[in-house]
């Protein structure tokens, strides 16, 4: 853990509540993007990472530092990601992506590529839910095999396995896509 992280759990452990501010703007965003990749919908990923936040803070003292102060708020949030997700079985379908169709493209090469983006949003989305936080914490958060076992608490060998059987099966089921281009 590095240093302007002890100082700002020693802050937090004191009382400070300028320190509980600095905590949330520093890893709001990426624990919003996590809670959004796992759930796709913005409500459930603002409640889920408020709630991380507020479960971080009531157990701060139990935080002993082996870990990173993120992997610990990452953890926490994967948690209640997976809690989430297997009490909402139900099917709801969440919000579409952010569009990353070039502006200035023609419509017929936008509607390509929002058809490619909602294809690849299904699949990651039909992932048993280990493999999807697995996939999510190794692209989008560029986290190392080391650091995303610990957030999920597994083996270091169990994330790499994981992580081979979600790239195995999107490849599978986005077989068509890379005809395409």
């Amino acid at each position: 853990m590095n240093e302007a992280d002890r100082a700002l759990i020693a802050r937090l452990r004191q009382g400070d509540p300028s320190a509980l501010d600095t905590l949330v703007r520093q890893h709001q965003k990426e624990l919003y993007r996590l809670a959004y990749r796992m759930t796709r919908n913005a409500e459930d990923a603002k409640d889920i990472s408020q709630e991380a936040f507020l479960r971080a803070y009531r157990a701060l003292a139990s935080f002993d530092g082996r870990s990173s102060l993120s992997t610990w708020l990452y953890r926490i949030t994967v948690n209640l990601c997976l809690t989430h997700l297997r009490q909402e079985r139900s099917g709801r379908e969440g919000e579409m992506p952010e569009s990353t169709a070039d502006p200035s493209a023609k419509p017929l090469e936008e509607l390509e590529v929002q058809e490619r983006l909602r294809a690849v949003s299904e699949a990651v989305q039909a992932l048993p839910p280990q493999q999807r936080a697995t996939l999510l914490l190794r692209v989008h958060q560029g986290l190392p095999y080391r650091e995303i076992a610990e957030i999920l608490e597994s083996s270091e060998g169990t994330v790499r396995v994981n992580y081979f059987h979600a790239v195995a099966k999107l490849r599978s089921q986005l077989k068509g896509l890379r005809d395409d281009g």
